[in-house]
């Protein structure tokens, strides 16, 4: 028979937490899961913003130096140093005659420099394709090999000695890439081809061959947003001789008489990086080449980090030397 001291000692050793312990208790788990779960999220987003920086500093650095690289090629190899829209194998293509075509026509201008508003027109040709609320532009240029060494185009073929080339750097949906939302999987791509030495595209290769101009072209920078184009005009006369200043291709086109010479480019890309950036702010607006662009609506649009990047190249090809003499009586 258990006596009434030994239930007395057994009930006082099974007692349990009292409520207020349990609840303390429950508030230090809290807090504890809560630092961790912060400690997590802190280091996932830095791990994000450093691979989206990186894949940034990708198509800035070597995208952009590409570009600029070939863009100082323009009009290489042509007696003429003055570029407009009528020179012969011009380092600008902007119209048929650039490209030694004598008709006053040109139907294919998809394939031209051309400036959002303008109208598309074939195949792969331009269709100022952005995922901003402002089209893209295309800028295309054009080169003779006269280094005597074998170069290479933006597509990586071969550029034999004396061979005309014309590259043209536009925006397209990715390859394979399946969306069909209002943000798209955009690239920028070169489409390379050459040029008759008598004018006009040289389109005796195979229809796969990638020398052949108006195809779909090679994947140049990656996760694009946005491209824009400014040309750059000297003017040679008159009270702004000298002086150099920007403008859309359109624009330049819409001057009928005393056309400058074209001396510079100006190129600038809206870029993002792939992966989505946890707790961060969703960036919409970008100020491009001096013009007010905004991310097109898209409910299902990641929050990814978005970078701007300009460059300026002068046309080493193309120099307008203003001489003003003047003697006093």
């Amino acid at each position: 028979m258990i006596s009434s001291h030994n239930r007395e000692y057994s009930h006082y050793n099974q007692a349990g937490f009292t409520l207020i312990e349990l609840m303390i208790s429950l508030v230090l788990g809290l807090i504890v899961s809560a630092a961790v779960i912060q400690v997590y999220i802190i280091n996932v987003k830095t791990s994000s913003i450093q691979a989206s920086g990186s894949e940034l500093q990708d198509a800035s650095v070597f995208g952009l130096q590409q570009l600029e690289k070939h863009m100082r090629l323009a009009n290489l190899g042509n007696p003429s140093t003055q570029i407009d829209s009528t020179t012969v194998n011009g380092g600008i293509v902007l119209t048929g005659a650039n490209l030694g075509i004598t008709a006053a026509t040109y139907s294919d201008t998809g394939y031209l420099t051309r400036r959002a508003g303008d109208s598309a027109s074939g195949t792969n040709g331009w269709t100022g394709v952005s995922n901003t609320t402002v089209g893209s532009d295309q800028l295309t240029i054009q080169y003779t090999n006269i280094t005597g060494n074998t170069l290479s185009d933006c597509e990586g073929s071969d550029v034999a000695v004396n061979d005309i080339v014309v590259e043209r750097y536009f925006l397209r949906q990715a390859t394979g890439a399946s969306s069909t939302g209002v943000i798209r999987d955009l690239v920028l791509a070169c489409d390379a081809g050459r040029v008759n030495q008598s004018g006009g595209i040289d389109d005796s290769m195979a229809g796969t061959d990638s020398r052949q101009f108006g195809q779909a072209g090679q994947e140049f920078i990656v996760n694009a947003d946005q491209f824009k184009v400014l040309l750059g005009i000297q003017e040679v006369s008159g009270a702004n001789a000298g002086q150099v200043m920007y403008l859309p291709s359109s624009a330049y086109l819409a001057i009928t008489t005393d056309k400058p010479a074209i001396t510079a480019l100006k190129v600038g890309i809206i870029v993002h990086g792939s992966t989505a950036v946890l707790g961060s702010a969703d960036q919409d607006e970008f100020i491009l080449l001096g013009q007010d662009n905004k991310l097109k609506t898209d409910a299902n649009r990641t929050k990814q980090v978005r970078s701007t990047y300009e460059a300026t190249t002068l046309l080493r090809n193309a120099r307008v030397v203003n001489v003003s003499t003047s003697l006093s009586p």
